[in-house]
């Protein structure tokens, strides 16, 4: 197949799953897009639901990604020690085992959409 078209969560006809991502906090990670699912597919895309307080813990993955805030806000630390608060409509873009932490300082719950491009082989 060379596409797929995925349906909202929670409405007939959607495989949006939830699953367990390691070192994160009082979230709810979701996939809405898996590699395998497309032909020679290599992007990966979700959505994570943070409860206020919600967040990362400190570090880094193999894999380069974009995180961009849908609703809510987020506070991004880097391996700089410089504190950013994203807010709706603002995005954070980094290689793969950049260190970092995201953690939602507001009062709602902030949903962040996620995509990942594993390494490629050269």
């Amino acid at each position: 197949m060379s596409y797929k078209i995925q349906r909202a969560k929670g409405t007939e006809g959607s495989s949006v799953y939830s699953y367990e991502a390691p070192g994160h906090i009082n979230c709810e990670p979701t996939r809405l897009h898996d590699p395998q699912e497309v032909n020679d597919g290599k992007m990966i895309m979700g959505i994570t639901y943070f409860q206020p307080g919600g967040g990362t813990e400190f570090g880094g993955n193999p894999l380069e990604s974009i995180y961009y805030i849908l609703e809510g806000e987020m506070t991004l630390k880097t391996d700089d020690g410089v504190e950013t608060v994203l807010k709706k409509g603002d995005s954070y873009h980094c290689g793969g085992g950049t260190a970092k932490s995201v953690t939602n300082t507001g009062n709602t719950v902030t949903q962040m959409l996620v995509a990942l491009l594993p390494p490629q082989a050269k």
